[in-house]
């Protein structure tokens, strides 16, 4: 068993500038990070929450996932991101375990982290995020 612990949950909007500032408004809360990751196609803002962030990701296009998520569904949770300690063997573990996975070896992502998503089709349509900070 590895153990996952909740890394973030990750909003897809339109303007985030917009969403920032609702966040700051409504719950006084502001963004640790804030960057772009070209790789995934998105400019995200991670507001922390406890000990777990809010990630607010803005599609750098239409044609991102990000950017065809809110063109079918509009806006509102996009994934949920668990944190682990070695990505390899979680990955492996889910493999084995006969989960359908989106990456089959991990990638860059914000924060440096190495990343690699799980298909929704294992998770109760729920895309799921793999989430390995570097030390």
């Amino acid at each position: 068993m590895f153990p996952y612990n909740l890394d973030h949950v990750a909003i897809a909007v339109r303007d985030l500038d917009a969403a920032v500032e609702r966040y700051g408004r409504l719950y006084g809360a502001g963004p640790l990070y804030r960057e772009v990751v070209e790789a995934q196609g998105v400019e995200e803002a991670m507001i922390p929450v406890g000990g777990s962030f809010v990630q607010l990701l803005r599609p750098l296009g239409p044609d991102t996932p990000v950017g065809r998520f809110i063109e079918r569904r509009g806006e509102g949770v996009h994934h949920l991101a668990f944190a682990v300690a070695d990505i390899d063997a979680a990955l492996e573990r889910l493999r084995r375990e006969g989960a359908r996975l989106v990456d089959d070896t991990p990638r860059r992502g914000g924060r440096g982290a190495r990343i690699a998503f799980v298909h929704p089709d294992s998770f109760a349509s729920t895309l799921v995020e793999l989430v390995e900070l570097e030390p």
